[in-house]
């Protein structure tokens, strides 16, 4: 039984990607509102309704694009903190995840939709910005692990994290959705991550 089902699987799989894929260009190309699930179904070459059987909300569907995108960057590769490994090399680490996923066009296109909706539904701004939120959730993880083990003195995790994001999206996310400025490029990303860093754990390591 279970050999007859993969083949199943792999055709639902498939179908999956090929909706996201197809929900990524319509997003781009038409923004939120204008977007519908019939386009998207056409795009991808499937019917209406098996794109509700895998995402019951055009809501859903982007945040599922958005957790796509994220674990394509990371290649599934969730970083952890570890005892053994320096502080700045685990945390360089974590604000390399970060600059991928902020080079990625589709992302930054999809982070330009999601600004545009939100201004004319707030409610749906804040879902999106939680939903964005939660691909940052991997440095929280790691610095609540980092005081519990006694190596940050950070009292409050996710306000320590959002500083250090602040930091990387001042020069690696703001001027690339509202200016339109290109992504930085390597010598630029390592100077914003190394400074980012240091001045992080120049408040927060533990003496």
């Amino acid at each position: 039984m279970p050999a007859t089902a993969r083949p199943s699987q792999r055709l639902t799989d498939r179908k999956r990607q090929s909706i996201i894929e197809a929900a990524i260009d319509e997003f781009r190309a038409s923004g939120f509102d204008a977007t519908s699930m019939d386009r998207i179904a056409a795009r991808a070459g499937v019917s209406k309704r098996t794109v509700y059987n895998h995402f019951p909300s055009k809501d859903e569907l982007f945040a599922a694009i958005l957790h796509h995108l994220w674990m394509t960057v990371i290649n599934g590769e969730e970083l952890a903190y570890r005892a053994d490994r320096p502080l700045r090399d685990q945390l360089l680490d974590l604000i390399a995840q970060k600059f991928r996923l902020l080079n990625d066009e589709s992302f930054v296109s999809l982070a330009r939709v999601a600004i545009a909706a939100g201004i004319h539904s707030p409610e749906r701004a804040r879902d999106m910005v939680t939903r964005m939120s939660e691909r940052e959730e991997g440095l929280t993880v790691w610095i609540r692990a980092a005081a519990a083990a006694g190596k940050l003195k950070a009292k409050d995790p996710v306000f320590a994290s959002h500083q250090l994001q602040g930091i990387i999206k001042g020069f690696a996310f703001w001027p690339q959705i509202m200016l339109d400025q290109p992504p930085l490029d390597a010598a630029m990303q390592k100077q914003v991550a190394e400074s980012a860093v240091d001045m992080f754990l120049a408040y927060y390591a533990a003496d």
